[in-house]
């Protein structure tokens, strides 16, 4: 397939309200984004700002109650449950804060499990999964269950699996977190290389030393965008004026 010539990832006035009446939480409020290929986008914001929304509207894990969120061109609103999932196998890798390993398979098989479930042979399956961890330097841990691993280890694992296959999207929502800042700042240059070999990548992160690796920042509060910078140097200010 063709690569998208547009963003990757495009939010269209997107606005998700959660309940309704008095109770009515607005989590986003008329959020307007693009992402394009080769650039990777910080998104920085107090608690409860809207961080974790976005990344879940723009993984397909969630619809937006007003606007359009497109995946390389395509409208998630208009396809199916089936087409959505199928989407997130093929083009979109998801590092969760709480990494969202399956305990009863290896961490080979956990990287593996999105290829195999897109049709991909076992065997090679098997092969990406196995490389993929020793991009993210754990491929001495592939036969060992997530039980058996630190937290450090099993982020390493789960960002693997966000990044094996041809990914065009990265949504990572505080990928550092279990990590020491040696290990992080690691991780942080491999999404970067991941970025610049072609794919496009979404961040939210608090940490300013790791916003400093975007192209961009995208400030929120109360739901809406209050900076968009082309200047990841400006993340120590805006992170000031939050407090």
């Amino acid at each position: 397939m063709t690569p998208h010539a547009g963003p990757v990832l495009e939010l269209r006035e997107v606005s998700r309200v959660h309940g309704q009446g008095e109770t009515a939480v607005h989590a986003l409020r008329g959020l307007s984004l693009a992402v394009t290929t080769g650039e990777l986008v910080a998104v920085m914001g107090p608690s409860g700002s809207g961080k974790s929304t976005l990344l879940h509207l723009a993984g397909g894990l969630d619809s937006p109650t007003v606007g359009e969120v497109l995946v390389e061109g395509q409208d998630l609103g208009t396809l199916s449950k089936a087409a959505v999932a199928g989407l997130r196998r093929r083009s979109i890798g998801y590092v969760f804060q709480d990494f969202n390993l399956i305990p009863a398979l290896t961490a080979v098989e956990n990287v593996a499990l999105p290829l195999e479930l897109d049709g991909v042979p076992s065997r090679r399956a098997r092969k990406e999964a196995t490389q993929a961890l020793a991009e993210v330097g754990v491929k001495e841990l592939a036969g060992r269950f997530p039980d058996d691993m630190s937290g450090g280890q099993q982020q390493r694992v789960a960002i693997a699996r966000a990044l094996v296959g041809d990914r065009r999207l990265v949504l990572a929502d505080e990928p550092t977190g279990a990590l020491d800042s040696e290990t992080g700042e690691a991780v942080m240059r491999l999404l970067r290389a991941r970025i610049d070999a072609g794919a496009a990548g979404l961040l939210v992160t608090h940490e300013a030393r790791h916003a400093g690796w975007a192209d961009r920042i995208v400030f929120l509060r109360d739901g809406r965008a209050v900076d968009d910078t082309g200047y990841a140097s400006d993340a120590e200010s805006l992170l000031e004026e939050s407090r």
